[in-house]
Order: C-alpha cells, then structure tokens, then sequence
C-alpha cells in the first residue's frame, strides 16, 4: 500500500492495533472479491468487521472470507440476533466449535429480540469471553429498551463486570432506534448519562449515517469508536474523524 501525504495538519489518530479510534464495520454477505478488494483498500482503517443478521450461518463462503480478514489483521465478529438464536435453542456450545473452527475471534452477545433474562445474557458474556472477545450491545431492535437513560449505564457496566471487552449502544443499520430518534437526530441525553460512568474507549456507539458520525465526532473527538459503518463508508468516515469534510472541518472565515 502506497503512502499518503502528509503535509497537512490533522487530528492525532492511534495505528492499529488501536483502542480507540475504532471503526467497526457491518458486512452484510460480501463476495469474497469484494472482501479482499475492500481490504486492499482500507484494511488498516477497519478495526472489527461484524458479519450481521445470521449471514455467517448461511454464507458457504464465510470460512474463506475470515480467512481473508484475518490475514488482513482484522478480526471478525458473529452479530448478536445469530447469538440470541443459539441461546434460544440451546446450541452455545456447537456455535462456540464452529466460531472457533472458522477463526472468528469475537462475538456479540445482545437481547435486541428481548428472549434473554438479565441473567442468562450476563451468564452467556461470562461464558464466551473464555474463547472470544466478546461485544456486549444494549438496546433492542425496536427501541422498547432501555427506556432510560440510566438503565443503558446500568447493563452497560454490569456487562463489562461480566467480562465484556466492549459495549456497543444500539442503532441498528438504520439508524433510527436506540441511540436515535426516529428522524435518526441523536439522544443526546442518553449520550451524556453513559459516559457519565462508562469509559468512552469501551463503548462502540454504532453510527451509521454521516450526520450521527459528524455529531459524534466534533462532540467526542476523532478517536470515538464508531460502529454499523457501512463498507463503502470507511474512507469518508475517516475523512471526518481527520477533518477533512466540511462537515467537521475546523476552518473558520476570515479575521
């Protein structure tokens, strides 16, 4: 990979391995030519991949596509629904050997479908974060929870208690729930109370339209790590954290 300039003046970012700063992308099924074209590109900008919405379970190709990511540096991780599913069905223990097998090294536990107790999604982070990097999400897939702000710093920090590496706030793809009103404009007070108690470089909060990246941006710093970006979106979004794009750039008129 060829060297960029570097005559301009920009925000300090973290290289990889970094732990904070992170992008964390959604791949929604990839051909692989796709994956190893993405990685040549911006391989270094991507620090987790998370293959969502059970499309490992279903991709005859994943074992390659890993493959891929891995040799890359960039680690894999399984989405939380596939995890809520195998809960469901009392099948942790083959999705732990097949993850395993496959070269996946970090999985996301979640009750975004609301079919866990508090209990048993403590008991399954306790358990997985043995074998993976385990990223732990709060909110649902609805938005019915949390319904206060106080409650997402409570799951929060009784799922880093559990061993989780990460906790990731809910946004889904759509950026509409969770996080966000249903115009996707940020919950800022949701923001606020949890890094009230939650270290900001341990929480994901997933960001997957530009003007939720740009507030989080110039709210927190280019280092926040941002999640559910879009592939396509990597470069542009880093062009935000580095000020770039007029959206985040600091240049002011004239004196």
């Amino acid at each position: 990979m060829t060297e960029g300039p570097t005559f301009l003046h920009l925000p300090a970012r973290m290289s990889k391995p970094r732990t904070r700063g992170i992008t964390h992308i959604l791949d929604k099924g990839l051909p692989l030519a796709a994956t190893e074209d993405l990685l040549a590109q911006v391989a270094h900008l991507i620090d987790i991949v998370k293959i969502g919405w059970g499309i490992g379970y279903i991709d005859p190709i994943l074992a390659q596509r890993v493959s891929a990511y891995a040799e890359a540096g960039v680690p894999v991780c399984l989405g939380g629904t596939l995890t809520e599913i195998v809960a469901h069905q009392d099948q942790i223990e083959p999705f732990r050997d097949w993850a395993q097998a496959l070269g996946v090294t970090h999985l996301e536990v979640s009750n975004g479908l609301q079919a866990l107790t508090d209990d048993r999604k403590l008991g399954l982070i306790k358990d997985l974060a043995a074998d993976f990097v385990v990223l732990a999400e709060t909110g649902s897939k609805d938005g019915s929870y949390p319904t206060k702000p106080e409650e997402w710093v409570e799951e929060m920090a009784r799922d880093l208690d559990a061993g989780a590496q990460f906790v990731v706030a809910e946004g889904r793809e759509s950026g509409t729930v969770g996080l966000y009103h249903a115009d996707q404009a940020v919950h800022e007070e949701i923001v606020s109370e949890i890094l009230t108690q939650i270290p900001q470089d341990r929480i994901i909060f997933e960001a997957p339209v530009k003007a939720q990246q740009s507030w989080f941006i110039k709210t927190l710093g280019a280092e926040v790590n941002l999640g559910n970006i879009e592939p396509s979106s990597v470069l542009s979004l880093e062009s935000l954290r580095l000020g770039l794009r007029a959206d985040t750039a600091a240049v002011g008129p004239p004196a």
